[in-house]
């Protein structure tokens, strides 16, 4: 089993955080095998940022995501530029109001849950910063690749302190959506 996962957004929206969380989940807390690499621009903040995940129950021969199972795109660039690499049948959410302008073409093939996630964020925990966590959950639910119990786990390991519960919160609002667009409810 090799599982890929893209993360892309720009900087400050914790796309980098979001992968080494699923990577530490994986590798750390179920026993598998885990890559996490990022690449993102000069800029801190409001640069190109993108970061990949591969999990395996074998050895990782290599470490980038060739063609991810699940992305998240938290921008119109990342969206633009990434979208075509996710292969036929994964999943893909969109931050649907940071991409205005989909591509129909190519979502066709996909599952694609397009949510106003920074909203969703801002309105469980009172900070739009959250809506990375929020989205781990989310994915952890739609792709059953991990359990919520080592993604809760790896939240709580690489939170700065005193925002642990604040996460917690963000992250179990994701499950919730996530089961909800499972059952086709949203």
């Amino acid at each position: 089993m090799r599982r890929e996962m893209l993360f892309s957004g720009f900087g400050g929206q914790g796309v980098i955080l979001a992968s080494v969380i699923v990577g530490r989940a994986a590798a750390v807390y179920e026993g598998l095998y885990a890559v996490q690499t990022q690449a993102y621009g000069p800029e801190s903040r409001g640069g190109a940022s993108k970061a990949e995940v591969v999990i395996s129950d074998e050895p990782i021969d290599y470490p980038k995501a060739l063609s991810p199972d699940c992305a998240v795109f938290f921008s119109q660039e990342a969206y633009d530029k990434y979208l075509g690499l996710v292969k036929e049948g994964g999943i893909a959410i969109v931050e649907k109001d940071l991409v205005p302008h989909r591509r129909p073409e190519l979502e066709e093939k996909l599952r694609v849950y397009a949510l106003p996630l920074t909203e969703i964020a801002e309105e469980t925990t009172g900070l739009s910063l959250t809506m990375n966590i929020l989205t781990v959950g989310l994915l952890t639910k739609l792709s059953e690749i991990l359990t919520e119990e080592s993604i809760e786990k790896a939240v709580l390991d690489a939170v700065p302190r005193g925002t642990e519960q604040l996460n917690l919160k963000a992250l179990r609002k994701g499950f919730e959506l996530g089961e909800k667009a499972r059952k086709g409810e949203l």
